[in-house]
């Protein structure tokens, strides 16, 4: 039958037309992580230098932070908490404050949003 594709050949063409981001960004795997972008993957790489050199401590990366407003969690309409997700999260030795980092080309204004929550809440985001 014409215009049938083998399993084969569907996973190929899947691969091809895979979405690409709208901004360009291309994912990377670094240290058995996959990244957003190589700019993620490049601030992940310095941090973790830092670390060493002993500048930072406690690093993470993907932090769940929930969004609270001033009667409580915000909601989705859906009725679940909205969160922002940091890319990157550590404390300064030097000073001992706690850096929030957001590997960003162009914010989004989901990002303006929830950056505007988040100082409301106290919590300054670092743009890299």
């Amino acid at each position: 039958m014409p215009g049938r594709l083998t399993a084969a050949e569907f996973q190929a063409m899947h691969h091809r037309m895979r979405a690409k981001n709208k901004f360009g960004a291309e994912r990377v795997e670094l240290d058995g992580f996959s990244f957003d972008s190589k700019r993620e993957a490049r601030r992940w790489a310095a941090l973790k230098q830092e670390q060493r050199l002993g500048f930072i401590t406690g690093l993470q990366r993907q932090v769940s932070i929930e969004l609270k407003g001033r009667d409580g969690p915000l909601l989705t309409p859906k009725g679940r908490v909205m969160r922002y997700v940091a890319d990157f999260v550590y404390t300064d030795a030097a000073t001992g404050t706690q850096v929030v980092e957001d590997a960003k080309g162009h914010p989004t204004k989901e990002f303006k949003v929830k950056r505007a929550v988040l100082a409301a809440m106290g919590i300054e985001i670092r743009e890299v």
